[in-house]
C-alpha cells in the first residue's frame, strides 16, 4: 500500500493525500490551494501537464471529510480531467459541497466574464486558468456523491472498508479510517481531516477512532492554545456590551459563510431570548451563509443535544426578532446608511474578498466601530494585517488610515488546538501505532506538535513534503 501527499503538505490549504492498493486508487480530499497564487498555480500545471499531478481517470474513488473549498474545490476539476468514479461523503456535506461549488463557480464565471469583456474592448485577453470550472461542471459532478452515515462501515472495494467518525469541525465533517486488507494483512489509516474541539455550537464533539496503524493528522493549530475560555454567548454578550450599547457603535464580524456565521447567528439567537439583553439589529450579509443556515436547520437531527433541545423549545435555531438577512448587493451597500448601532455578520472570515471588505471599508476610519475577528487569519490576508496592528491599511487600491477598534476572540474557532490535537493523537497506543503523517499547517506550528507528539513516546512522526510517497 503506498499513499502520496499531494496538498496541505507543509503548508494549510490544498488537501489531496493518493492511497494506493494494488490496482485501486483512492484519493482523500481534492482541495483548491490557496497557497499559490494564479501565476504559480499556472506554472505548476505546465510542469504537470493538468491541474493535477496524477491521471484522474485512473482515481477509483475520491473521500471526502468535509465541504469546505480547501478540502473540496478541485472536485470538479477532477471529473474534467477524466474522473469517472464516486465522491463518498456524509449528507451535510454533500449538500454543503454543493453550496461552495457553486459559489466557486459563480466566481469563475465573473472573472471569465470580465477576461471576454476585456477581449472586446481590444485588449490582450489573459488565458483561462486550467482549473476554473462553471455551475455545469458542479452539477456534473454532484450527480456522483454518494452519502453515507457516521459510524457504519461500507466496503468500496473487495478489499476496501471505509468508517466516517464525526470530526466536530462542521456539520457533516469526518475522521475517515481506511481498511485495506493486502497480502493477508489487515492495515487501517485515519485520516482526521479537521479536527473539532468540545462542546461547540450546535456541533457534536469529535468521536474517538478505533486503534489504526497510520494517522494522517492536521495541524493548523498545532503551537497554539485558544486564549478565550468563557461560554461563548457570555464572550459575545460582553463584546457586544461594550460596542454596541455602552457606547452607539457598529461592530462589523467578518465570518466564514459555511459553519461560523451559522454558530454565530445560534449564540446571537440564545443571548436574544434574554429579554434583558437590549435589542440590536443584526444584518446577516452572505447570500451562501443564508443558504447554508437551511442546511443546517434542515440536518437538525444531527446537531448537539443543546442545539436539538433548543430547537425543540423555540421552533427556530438561527432565526430572530432584529435579525435581517441581505440578498442583494444593493440592499448589502445600504447598511452603511443605517446610523443605529448595529451587528453586521459578513464573509469571508479573513477579510480576502467578498462582502465583508466594503463593510471594513466603509468603517475602518470610524473610532466608533470595532471589526471583531473571530478565526484564524492566513498570513497576508486583510484579516491578518488588521491583526497584526497596522497603522494604515490597503482596501481595493485605498491606503486608509485604521481608526476603527479592532478586536478578537477565538470562541467561534472551528479548529481544535494543540491539545485537542495531542488529544486526538493519544488515542492511539504508540505500540501499535506505526506512523503518524502531519499535514494542514504552517511549517512551524507542524514542527511544534511534532516535538509535542514525540513526547508522549511516538517515535515516527513525519511532516511530508509535497508528492513524497510512503510504503505501509
Amino acid at each position: 500500500m503506498k499513499l502520496t501527499f499531494w496538498g496541505a503538505a507543509q503548508q494549510v490549504t490544498g488537501s489531496m493525500f493518493l492511497l494506493e492498493s494494488d490496482d485501486y486508487r483512492i484519493l482523500i480530499d481534492c482541495g483548491s490551494d490557496f497557497d499559490l497564487d494564479e501565476i504559480g498555480r499556472k506554472n505548476r500545471y505546465e510542469e504537470q501537464k493538468g491541474v493535477f499531478p496524477f491521471e484522474p481517470s485512473l482515481i477509483n474513488t475520491v473521500l471526502l471529510t468535509h465541504a469546505h473549498i480547501d478540502h473540496s474545490g478541485n472536485i470538479p476539476n477532477l471529473y474534467k480531467e477524466g474522473f469517472e468514479g464516486r465522491v463518498v461523503c456524509t449528507e451535510p456535506t454533500l449538500a454543503l459541497t454543493a453550496l461552495l461549488l457553486k459559489d466557486a463557480a459563480n466566481l469563475h464565471q465573473k472573472r471569465l466574464n470580465a477576461r471576454l469583456g476585456s477581449k472586446k474592448r481590444g485588449k490582450k485577453q489573459k488565458e483561462v486558468p486550467k482549473d476554473y470550472y462553471v455551475e455545469k461542471n458542479v452539477l456534473e459532478a454532484m450527480d456522483n456523491f454518494v452519502p453515507v452515515s457516521f459510524g457504519q462501515r461500507y466496503r468500496i472495494a473487495d478489499n476496501v472498508t471505509v468508517t466516517f467518525y464525526a470530526a466536530g469541525h462542521l456539520l457533516g465533517a469526518a475522521h475517515i479510517v481506511v481498511e485495506v486488507f493486502e497480502n493477508g494483512e489487515k492495515k487501517r489509516i485515519c485520516f482526521s481531516g479537521d479536527i473539532g474541539r468540545k462542546n461547540y455550537p450546535l456541533l457534536i464533539d469529535p468521536q474517538e477512532i478505533p486503534q489504526v496503524d497510520y494517522l494522517v493528522c492536521e495541524s493548523t493549530y498545532g503551537n497554539r492554545l485558544h486564549e478565550n475560555t468563557a461560554e461563548p454567548v457570555e464572550a459575545l454578550a460582553d463584546v457586544i456590551k461594550r460596542t454596541c450599547i455602552d457606547i452607539p457603535g457598529r461592530l462589523i464580524i467578518p465570518s466564514f459563510s459555511v459553519g461560523r456565521t451559522q454558530a454565530l447567528l445560534y449564540t446571537l439567537n440564545k443571548l436574544y431570548l434574554d429579554k434583558s439583553f437590549p435589542f440590536i439589529k443584526v444584518f446577516s450579509d452572505s447570500p451562501l451563509a443564508h443558504s447554508s443556515t437551511k442546511v443546517y436547520q434542515k440536518h437538525g437531527r444531527m446537531l448537539n443535544k443543546e442545539a436539538r433541545s433548543f430547537q425543540e423549545d423555540n421552533d427556530m435555531l438561527f432565526d430572530f426578532e432584529n435579525l435581517i438577512y441581505l440578498e442583494s448587493s444593493d440592499a448589502s451597500r445600504a447598511v452603511s446608511n443605517y446610523n443605529e448601532p448595529c451587528i453586521i455578520i459578513s464573509s469571508s472570515g479573513m477579510v480576502q474578498g467578498g462582502r465583508v471588505e466594503q463593510h471594513v471599508e466603509a468603517n475602518i476610519g470610524n473610532p466608533y466601530a470595532t471589526i471583531l475577528m473571530i478565526g484564524y487569519a492566513s498570513e497576508g490576508t486583510l484579516g491578518w494585517r488588521l491583526l497584526n496592528g497596522q497603522d494604515t491599511i490597503s482596501i481595493r487600491g485605498k491606503q486608509l488610515p485604521v481608526l476603527a477598534n479592532i478586536e478578537k476572540i477565538d470562541v467561534f474557532s472551528g479548529h481544535g488546538d494543540q491539545n485537542d490535537l495531542l488529544k486526538f493523537v493519544r488515542m492511539q497506543d504508540p505500540e501499535k501505532l506505526k506512523g503518524i503523517f502531519l499535514v494542514h499547517g504552517e511549517q512551524q506550528s507542524m514542527a511544534d506538535l511534532q516535538s509535542k507528539i514525540q513526547e508522549f513516546g511516538y517515535n515516527s512522526v513525519e511532516i511530508p513534503s509535497r508528492g513524497r510517497t510512503y510504503e505501509l
